[in-house]
């Protein structure tokens, strides 16, 4: 076991509370995040990341081996369980995140931050491309909710594609006015006022 305290992370919380209904092993884990809809919250592409986290876990004592399958038409798999101190610690995890926001630090942020490398013109451009985008994962969530609606789930296991949907609407309401506000010429800036800002106020 290791001697530092558990690292919480998106998928190890979620690795956590697949195991609370059944034991199961990582390829299980994988197809269970795929069919509740959950790769659009937690990363399993790359199946690598998976076995990386699993591997933390255990070591950390929240999940244990439970048995290894073998069966000729597959190589052996290791079948997990979660533990008490794992029920425990994802129970904290869940409300820590749930009730504190973290700082992140996502890329589109940072690209809004750096957008005076374009002209107002290119900038209008790459954010048109974002709105396209966006219009398309919107509709893509509004379709996933009504498949989820459709088969009768109840809405607590929806929450993830609502949050999704809510956060979406937004940011492609505001790329759109923002893209508006550059085409119309109504957000604007001058080369002196940004060498000033630039030069700062020991320079003024």
């Amino acid at each position: 076991m290791s001697s530092s305290a558990p690292r919480s992370s998106p998928l190890a919380l979620t690795v956590l509370a697949l195991l609370h209904y059944q034991p199961l092993h990582p390829y299980g884990i994988q197809r269970l995040v795929k069919d509740w809809g959950k790769e659009q919250v937690v990363n399993v592409r790359q199946r690598a990341s998976l076995y990386r986290t699993i591997e933390r876990l255990n070591d950390d004592g929240l999940i244990a081996v439970r048995e290894t399958e073998r069966d000729q038409q597959y190589p052996e798999r290791t079948v997990y369980e979660v533990t008490d101190t794992g029920r425990e610690t994802a129970r904290a995890w869940l409300e820590e995140m749930l009730s504190a926001p973290r700082q992140e630090f996502p890329e589109f942020p940072a690209a809004l931050s750096n957008l005076l490398l374009l002209t107002p013109e290119e900038m209008a451009n790459v954010l048109e491309l974002r709105a396209g985008a966006l219009t398309e994962k919107l509709d893509g969530l509004e379709a996933a909710m009504a498949a989820e609606a459709d088969r009768g789930l109840p809405r607590i296991t929806r929450l993830e594609t609502e949050y999704l949907r809510a956060v979406t609407a937004a940011e492609l309401e505001w790329v759109r006015t923002v893209v508006g506000d550059l085409r119309a010429g109504g957000l604007t800036w001058s080369k002196d006022q940004l060498d000033a800002l630039a030069a700062g106020p020991m320079h003024q």
